[in-house]
């Protein structure tokens, strides 16, 4: 499995579902990669079209598959309300090293609940095993000596 730096560029989202009656709604994203999470800001007042143009970087170390994005609306005085999620699943990035930002579907309920633009970037640890038997063979080995 993939070790390394996931960085995730949460762009914005569109067409989300209004959670709040008399206002806009206040949105943001908490993102998870297996145990790890982050939290973006919040967009105040943004409501279904929220933009936010921020970086958060994971560290990839063993078999994680699905990034997740629960987007939520925050509330003054009460518990935040659930917009929906995103799961993007991560092998084609493992692949690729990189996915410009796309738009993958929100879904609350089992129903499409708007889009949400992410951008992935995925940077490979360099393992240490490696960079010694590199070092190992610059300085020549058994076979340069016996000559």
């Amino acid at each position: 499995m993939p070790q390394g730096t996931l960085e995730v560029l949460l762009v914005c989202a569109k067409g989300l579902e209004n959670t709040d009656f008399l206002n806009n709604m206040d949105p943001y994203v908490i993102l998870i990669c297996r145990s790890q999470e982050q939290k973006s800001s919040v967009a105040s007042g943004k409501g279904t079209e929220p933009e936010w143009n921020e970086n958060f970087v994971f560290t990839i170390s063993d078999s994680i598959s699905e990034l997740t994005l629960k987007i939520m609306d925050s509330d003054a005085g009460s518990a935040d309300d659930f917009v929906g999620e995103a799961n993007i699943p991560l092998e084609p990035l493992f692949m690729e090293g990189s996915l410009p930002p796309a738009a993958y579907n929100v879904v609350k309920d089992e129903e499409f609940r708007g889009e949400i633009r992410v951008g992935l970037t995925f940077t490979p640890e360099v393992r240490s095993e490696r960079d010694f038997h590199e070092e190992e063979e610059s300085y020549g080995g058994w076979k340069e000596s016996a000559i």
